[in-house]
């Protein structure tokens, strides 16, 4: 590998794509300085499923003693009908994971999981230089005058110079808009329920008890609608992710607070477990308008490239978001840490290379899904229950595709065994 100890890399946004990138390219011994807006760096209060593509990577980052302190593992994905509860098609996950992919399927706190890969990236004992995190810092320019010294300048002034900038910033991302690229973005129609609810209270009533008698990933497919939930913190919690249509004041404000009832209250007529699940949330209930980004191979300018949202912002009907990008992190530090700063140029163009057809495929077939899961009842509905059953990918793409992951060119991957305890 060339030495690449000499140059810096600045990553715009300290979420969990943006970490990703700032600790695989610290490994490759790099200089990376993060830059986040907010004043503290977290996540919000919610779930997220990491499926083995995603896992692969973070165990590969050497986390593994870290994730196992903080994971939820689900044996199945489990697949209902809205008017009965009735069960269509049953996934394995578990152990079927780890031996079919050699990596697991794990579901976390977003929270967890963000504090692992920070604490990673500032852990003095850690292999390359530390990352720079820098809170309070929101981009408002950028000064590409010297193409291979690309600055990005914050509100109050700073800049910042380096030899690569990431736009890692999510998918109203300020490095995309500031490099002049097409506006991409596109409003679904719909938007996501998010909620937390006490795992104990749905451990004490008998209508939801069944939640936690077992481990599991369910999606329930009715007309317009459909609603996806997992336990979280060992049971501590059930995330909820609930998508319906959309209401006016949603898509006006992208974000806006709701109540336990009005989430309930969205599945009429469904299950009677649903509304006795959904009427135990607690605490925050929010709603999220749910934009996607089309389909678009265009992310580097110079030596100023996107990551994650920003690039393939897609909707969350495959569960991919944030592990598409930690596929883009793992393979940008693979390129940028196999050269020296005069390669930059072409180790962006291999990433995208690499990265964008890939990614535009889960994009696309996330898409699609938004139609799939909301067939009314009727003979497409039954079809779709059909090839369910016979399970092996919703859309296009097939779930050994999909977990598989965008190869990696890391041998000591290819040749690890990450085989788990049974």
């Amino acid at each position: 590998m060339a030495s690449s100890q000499s140059y810096e890399v600045t990553i715009v946004g300290g979420g969990l794509g943006g970490l990703t990138a700032a600790l695989a390219l610290r490994q490759r011994g790099l200089r990376v300085t993060v830059l986040e807006q907010a004043d503290q760096l977290g996540e919000v209060g919610a779930g997220i499923q990491t499926a083995p593509n995603a896992s692969r990577i973070l165990l590969g980052l050497g986390l593994r003693d870290q994730l196992e302190a903080i994971h939820t593992e689900p044996l199945d994905q489990v697949r209902r009908r809205w008017e009965d509860g009735s069960v269509v098609g049953l996934t394995p996950l578990g152990q079927f994971c780890k031996d079919r992919y050699n990596a697991p399927y794990w579901h976390y706190h977003r929270a967890d999981l963000h504090r692992v890969l920070m604490d990673a990236c500032v852990d003095p004992a850690g292999a390359g230089p530390v990352v720079r995190l820098r809170t309070s810092s929101r981009v408002a320019e950028l000064d590409q005058s010297d193409p291979a010294r690309p600055v990005a300048i914050t509100a109050d002034g700073q800049r910042y110079a380096s030899d690569v900038l990431v736009g890692a910033d999510g998918i109203r991302s300020r490095v995309r808009e500031l490099m002049g690229l097409e506006d991409t973005l596109e409003f679904s129609g719909e938007m996501a329920y998010r909620a937390l609810i006490p795992g104990d209270l749905i451990a004490a009533d008998p209508a939801t008890r069944w939640l936690v008698d077992r481990f599991q990933s369910t999606i329930w497919y009715g007309p317009d609608r459909h609603l996806v939930h997992y336990m979280i913190r060992g049971g501590e919690w059930l995330n909820i992710v609930a998508c319906v249509p959309c209401t006016d004041e949603v898509a006006e404000k992208w974000t806006a607070a709701s109540t336990p009832e009005d989430l309930a209250a969205a599945y009429p007529g469904w299950d009677d477990r649903v509304p006795a699940m959904l009427s135990k949330a607690k605490g925050d209930v929010t709603c999220f308008a749910l934009y996607h980004r089309r389909r678009d191979p265009v992310w580097v300018d110079g030596s100023v490239a996107l990551l994650g949202d920003a690039c393939h912002a897609m909707l969350p009907y495959q569960a991919q978001g944030a592990s598409q990008a930690m596929e883009d992190a793992a393979v940008l530090a693979e390129e940028l840490g196999a050269v020296t700063v005069d390669g930059v140029g072409g180790a962006l163009r291999r990433y995208v290379d690499r990265r964008a057809k890939h990614a535009g495929m889960v994009q696309e077939a996330s898409l699609r899904n938004k139609t799939f899961y909301h067939y009314p009842d009727g003979p497409l509905q039954q079809e779709r229950d059909a090839k369910l059953r016979r399970f092996d990918g919703e859309s296009d793409v097939s779930y050994d595709w999909l977990w598989s992951g965008t190869p990696l060119n890391d041998p000591d991957l290819g040749a690890f065994s990450y085989q788990f305890s049974r």
